[in-house]
């Protein structure tokens, strides 16, 4: 039986084509809601899950910070996907004689320059891949939807034009989740580690738990804070930082956090990807 990996959309979303590329073995499994692919793994209807936690535009996922920690899922890899929009039509659709275009409100907030040349309506849709699903079957010439090309691919649209985003550098980061965490030699080069904490709730406390990476010359790549149980003295933070807990300049950062905090939860070790040796090769 071929393993399946879980994301949150319709077929033919960009979640969907992160693991088409970084897993072309497995069966996606499309959920509808971030917590519906949470419960899949739960019940172990997908052995692995693709989760965006961050775009380059967009900021952070907020429902995948609330719902990570508790879920007993470990981050095993990272996944980086461009969002290239396409503008999609039913076939034989003449790009003069559009007028409304569908997507999600994000994405459509993406292509403001080519709905402005065009004068295309914006209509808020779904999800990308859903508005691309309901143009196939609507087949009205005068309808696009800004998607992926594997969603024109999957649905049988024509591609009008392609990279239609106004910054080139849209891009989605992707957390790699499985039921089981991964198991990495700490002399290993190019790891990654995600944990979350929450800080005593004393004066600096924030500032004093985060010395210690300073001090030991750990480079942290993320720090998210966000609210729990409604309580506006209890925050909790998110973050990622190079290197291997077990690693001494890290492990001593950890331990001092550790005395400044009530709580910190390694939520996975894995592999950097490829495309942050990438982008900082282009930033030199």
């Amino acid at each position: 039986m071929t393993s399946k990996i879980a994301f949150q959309g319709r077929p033919g979303a960009y979640s969907d084509l992160a693991c088409r590329k970084m897993f072309p073995g497995m069966q996606t499994l499309p959920c509808e809601t971030f917590q519906a692919a949470f419960d899949a793994m739960a019940s172990g209807a997908a052995e692995l899950a693709m989760m965006p936690t961050e775009n380059s535009l967009a900021g952070r996922v907020p429902d995948i910070h609330q719902l990570l920690p508790g879920s007993g899922l470990y981050i095993i890899g990272e996944a980086f996907q461009r969002v290239e929009h396409c503008l999609l039509a039913p076939r034989g659709a003449k790009i003069e004689n559009l007028k409304r275009a569908h997507s999600h409100q994000v994405a459509l907030g993406q292509v403001r320059n080519i709905l402005k040349e065009l004068n295309l309506q914006p209509i808020v849709e779904a999800d990308t891949a859903g508005a691309a699903e309901q143009v196939a079957g609507w087949n009205n010439p005068e309808d696009c939807a800004i998607a992926s090309e594997l969603a024109a691919e999957l649905f049988g649209l024509d591609i009008l034009r392609r990279n239609i985003e106004d910054e080139s550098h849209n891009t989605t980061r992707f957390y790699v989740l499985s039921r089981q965490p991964k198991s990495f030699p700490q002399d290993q080069p190019g790891l990654m580690t995600t944990f979350v904490f929450r800080v005593r709730n004393v004066p600096a406390a924030l500032f004093k738990a985060l010395g210690g990476f300073a001090t030991n010359g750990i480079n942290m790549t993320k720090l998210e804070s966000y609210m729990v149980g409604g309580q506006f003295t209890a925050t909790q933070f998110l973050c990622d930082v190079e290197g291997h807990p077990e690693q001494p300049a890290l492990r001593r950062a950890l331990e001092e956090l550790m005395f400044f905090s009530r709580e910190v939860r390694i939520l996975g070790v894995y592999p950097a990807a490829t495309f942050r040796a990438e982008q900082a090769a282009g930033d030199d």
